[in-house]
């Protein structure tokens, strides 16, 4: 018999005075990681688009969520006026405004 064998044979010890903090480390450190490379950079950019959408003014050219380009007509508190072709004005809220088309979802 190998000496592997009498290892893999060996029933498991228990750990005498384990330590707890130390089993829960690996799951707050999943938590750690998550929070710095998936939701920080997600607050962050919403709170660009917010200041974005909030400074947006008359003659500021813009995208709308459904990829229409066009220019601020009108700006108003909870909606602006987008002009998308010659004397062709739509009325829309501002969260319909993206500041580039990466803040678009994906089609699939």
């Amino acid at each position: 018999m190998s000496l592997l064998n009498v290892f893999l044979s060996l029933p498991p010890q228990a750990a005498e005075g384990a330590n707890p903090i130390m089993s829960f480390a690996p799951f707050i450190l999943v938590i750690v990681v998550f929070y710095f490379f998936m939701i920080r950079p997600q607050m962050k950019r919403q709170k660009e688009l917010r200041k974005y959408r909030e400074a947006l003014k008359k003659g500021d050219k813009v995208i709308t969520t459904g990829g229409i380009y066009g220019k601020v007509a009108e700006v108003k508190e909870q909606f602006i006026s987008v002009e998308i072709a010659d004397g062709v004005k739509v009325k829309m809220d501002k969260s319909a405004i993206v500041m580039d088309m990466t803040d678009v979802p994906a089609k699939k």
